[in-house]
């Protein structure tokens, strides 16, 4: 599935419930599905600077395509994250790079979290940038 049929696919998830509590309630759900992180990776150094709650995001490079983990001590910012996983995760590194997350203004994400949990969301995007430009880098190198 491309990323933007993915993106598609989340968007009509989104558009089954009328209003936000459920909406969180769906993002409360991903999170609980999130797949657990190798404890190692729950460090200072792994850590999404700007949040306001804590959340950790470690990527791998494998074939090629990177694979990121994820968790967070707060249960809707853990749904989001693992939205971001599902949309970025086992794609080549200049792909993630070069993403439209158009997905995040169309089901009204930011402007229905607070703007502490807006300005992690746009944390997160931009970190989990980060790891595919440096694996991309790397690549190219």
């Amino acid at each position: 599935m491309t990323l933007n049929e993915l993106q598609d696919e989340i968007i009509e998830e989104f558009a089954i419930y009328d209003d936000w509590m459920d909406r969180y309630n769906y993002l409360i759900d991903l999170g609980k599905d999130l797949e657990q992180i190798d404890p190692k990776y729950k460090t200072e150094e792994y850590i999404i600077q700007g949040c306001q709650s804590k959340v950790w995001v470690n990527a791998d490079l494998v074939d090629g395509k990177i694979k990121y983990g994820a968790d967070s001590d707060a249960i809707i910012t853990k749904g989001i994250i693992a939205l971001l996983i599902r949309v970025l995760s086992n794609r080549e590194p200049s792909e993630i790079v070069e993403a439209d997350l158009y997905f995040i203004d169309k089901i009204g994400l930011k402007e229905n979290l607070s703007p502490t949990r807006a300005n992690g969301l746009v944390a997160m995007v931009k970190q989990m940038r980060l790891y595919a430009l440096a694996y991309k880098a790397k690549l190219n190198g």
